[in-house]
Formats: structure tokens, C-alpha cells, sequence
């Protein structure tokens, strides 16, 4: 699936890690990513941790699309700062399931990101 999305890879989101329920991705912040208030647009916060979420819920054979998703934002992040989201299954059941991402710059924890996702029939490229 990450192979096929070109809105993340232009945006610079690298896979780190990926498992069965788990993945790790990256995204170094840029000057294009930045609010007025010089910290990060939260749109670009959400993005690297949605699409986090979907590798993680994607680890398995069943495709599996968002069925609703929110966000914590706790701190602000900026130029230059690398955000690491970690997507971990809380549970998987029937045709649902339960994801949690944490994203980090180093120590600090700058958000939190709850997902549910629905296996949907395969895509015909997949």
C-alpha cells in the first residue's frame, strides 16, 4: 500500500518499521509545513500519524480504510523537528479494528491519535 501513495512520499513520510498490527514512520517538518505562528500546520501532525495508521491496519491480507479517526494535540513542533508516529493495534474484530499512534519529536510525546479502521473487499492493484 505505501509503495502506491504518492501523497505521503512527496511529503517526505519514511516507513520505518512495519508488523503485523505495528508500524514507525517518519517525517522531518519543513518551512513549507510551518503555520503563522511559525510551529506546524496540525494538518501535517495528523497526516504522518494517518497515515501510520493505515500501515498498520494494512499489515494484514484485508484492506482496511479509516472509519473515524481524532486527534490530541499536546505540543507544538517546528522546523527542522523529526516526528516519529508509532501505530499500535489495540484490537482487531470481525471487520474492525483499533489503532492508537503516538507521535514524538526525541522524548517529547506531541500528539495522540486514536483510528478505527473497516476491512473493506481488496482494491484491484492489491
Amino acid at each position: 500500500m505505501f509503495d502506491s501513495d504518492c501523497a505521503s512520499k512527496a511529503l517526505g513520510i519514511e516507513l520505518v518499521d512495519l508488523g503485523a498490527g505495528h508500524a514507525q514512520t517518519t517525517l522531518t517538518v519543513t518551512e513549507a509545513m510551518v503555520n503563522g505562528y511559525g510551529i506546524t500546520h496540525g494538518g501535517y501532525v495528523f497526516l504522518v500519524a494517518d497515515t501510520t495508521f493505515a500501515l498498520a491496519c494494512n499489515s494484514y491480507e484485508d484492506s482496511a480504510v479509516a472509519a473515524r479517526a481524532d486527534i490530541r494535540y499536546l505540543r507544538p513542533t517546528r522546523v527542522g523537528d523529526v516526528l516519529v508516529a508509532t501505530a499500535t493495534e489495540r484490537s482487531r474484530f470481525g471487520r474492525n479494528g483499533l489503532y492508537d499512534v503516538t507521535v514524538t519529536v526525541g522524548e517529547q510525546v506531541v500528539a495522540e491519535f486514536r483510528g478505527d479502521s473497516r476491512t473493506i473487499p481488496a482494491p484491484p492493484n492489491r
